[in-house]
């Protein structure tokens, strides 16, 4: 039993790969949040610039 538990310690093979599966959620998250921001950006520009060249009656 000692040395299963000390295999597992040694093993950094599933720690690594924890610490890259959060990475990429971190770096998925900020990249809907970025993506979201400028989708917002760009349509308020389009809605300003459709309401220059096209007034209200």
């Amino acid at each position: 039993m000692s040395k299963l538990i000390a295999k597992f310690r040694r093993d950094e093979k599933g720690a690594a790969f924890i610490e890259y599966t959060v990475l990429l959620g971190i770096i998925l998250a900020v990249s809907i949040v970025t993506v979201g921001a400028v989708g917002t950006w760009a349509n308020t520009k389009w809605v300003s610039l459709n309401t220059a060249v096209n007034p209200a009656p």
